[in-house]
Formats: structure tokens, sequence, C-alpha cells
């Protein structure tokens, strides 16, 4: 515990004043938005955020707290590969999207599933 403090909170200025004299900076960011963390199969989404930065010995950590919610990635298929499984299976569009997605953008897994159907 910090010295001073006994069993009661401490004055917010006061524990400012102390962070500084140990080399702790703390800002608070203003006018955020939103906060996106992407991550390989999903984005977080933090809404309504309050964010401080807190600097200690040159580096800085961030401090979140707001509304999050995950949302999952959607795949990125390529229209080249659509058009690929389109010219192998003779199937639509719209099959061949799905096929794709189904195989999460593997070529020869969504031309050999439409083909065995």
């Amino acid at each position: 515990m910090f010295p001073g403090m006994g069993g009661r909170g401490m004055n917010p200025a006061k524990m400012k004043q102390m962070m500084k004299q140990m080399g702790i900076n703390t800002k608070e960011l203003n006018d955020v938005e939103e906060i996106i963390i992407k991550t390989a199969d999903s984005n977080i989404i933090i809404e309504n955020a309050n964010v401080t930065i807190m600097t200690v010995q040159g580096s800085d950590t961030y401090q979140i707290v707001g509304d999050a919610r995950e949302v999952p990635k959607e795949l990125d298929i390529p229209e080249d590969d659509i058009k690929l499984v389109m010219e192998q299976t003779g199937v639509s569009e719209e099959e061949a999207r799905e096929a794709l997605k189904n195989s999460t953008g593997d070529l020869a897994e969504a031309i050999v599933a439409l083909s065995s159907a």
C-alpha cells in the first residue's frame, strides 16, 4: 500500500501527486468515439469508452473502460476465386460463394464439395 493512506480512501489529487513523484503520469484521452480490437477471428468493439493513458518509465499503458461487444469477422472471398469455382463446377455465383464460405476460402475443398453434391 501507499504510505499515509491508512484504512480510508485517498484524495484523488493526493494520489495523482504521489504517482507523479513515482514517475507515473496519467492522461485522459478525450472525445473517444469507438475502439476496435482486431483479432484473427473477430473484432471487439468498445463504445462509450473512457481511455486513460498511464506512462511509466517511458512505456504507455492504455486503460479502456466501456461497453464491449464481439463481432465475428466475415470471410473476404476474392471474386477470382468465386469465378474459378463457378467455371470448374458449373454452379451459380451464390452457390460458389456459399461453398467457399463453408470451406473457409479453400478452393479445392469448395470445388470437391460442389462436384460431389
